[in-house]
């Protein structure tokens, strides 16, 4: 198994990025999945699962794969300064 990890950050979004990916139904400012499954094709559909997610957009992104093999730092988030 592989944890899949999907982030979209929208901060700076503006009308020059029109072809800019849209990967939840919700308005959002950061968007960020996680999703442990064999492939991402798997991950992709455990997403459409859930309310609100766009697998089509988030195909457009490429995740962070980690595998399930030794032990690792898988996310860390710092915001604000």
């Amino acid at each position: 198994m592989k944890v899949f990890v999907w982030r979209h950050n929208r901060k700076f979004h503006s009308w020059s990025m029109l072809n800019e990916p849209n990967v939840h139904h919700d308005f959002y400012t950061d968007a960020i999945a996680v999703v442990v499954a064999a492939t991402v094709d798997e991950a992709l559909a455990e997403l459409a699962k859930e309310h609100g997610w766009i697998p089509e957009e988030l195909k457009r992104i490429e995740p962070q794969v980690y595998e399930l093999d030794k032990p690792k730092v898988l996310l860390q988030v710092v915001q604000g300064s």
